[in-house]
């Protein structure tokens, strides 16, 4: 049996933002049981030259929605990129997550030669479908998911493999 675009992409992705935002719940009660501002978490990055908690998690659901619309062809949903608290960030991520059940298999499947351009920056990229979520989406979105999930454990957030990985 062969796995499709789909379930390649959509499930995989929502799972690890659901993994997040129970992850972001565990840093909000890490904060309140060590009576810590929970806003110093929330801004806090692994080494000056890296980006914010923040930025880890704007990026971690821009890369999820841009890929599901990229691959379906539909507008993807626009986000301010101004959340800063835990209840925003963990928002942020449900609307990430309902955009990606709006998204039906059939909208996704027998994407695997699609072309796919896109700007990051000055560069302009160039794939297939297959080539984007395999060698940009996955690699992307779990890095700046890992990155979040660092910064929160760097800084006492008792949290470990599993949080990351999901119980289903």
């Amino acid at each position: 049996m062969t796995i499709s675009m789909y379930q390649a992409s959509g499930p995989v992705l929502k799972r690890a933002l659901k993994n997040l935002s129970a992850i972001i719940d565990k840093a909000a009660a890490n904060a309140a049981a060590r009576k810590i501002d929970p806003a110093v978490l929330a801004s806090d990055r692994l080494f000056p030259d890296m980006l914010p908690f923040p930025r880890q998690i704007f990026i971690a659901c821009d890369t999820a929605k841009f890929c599901l619309a990229r691959l379906a062809g539909v507008e993807a949903p626009k986000f301010a990129d101004e959340e800063k608290t835990f209840d925003e960030f963990k928002a942020r991520i449900q609307k990430t997550i309902d955009f990606i059940d709006s998204i039906k298999p059939n909208q996704i499947d027998g994407t695997e030669d699609k072309p796919i351009s896109f700007k990051a920056g000055q560069t302009e990229l160039k794939f297939t479908g297959q080539g984007y979520l395999l060698t940009f989406v996955i690699p992307n979105f779990f890095f700046h998911v890992t990155t979040a999930y660092a910064i929160l454990r760097h800084n006492g957030v008792d949290i470990g493999k599993m949080d990351f990985l999901g119980r289903e």
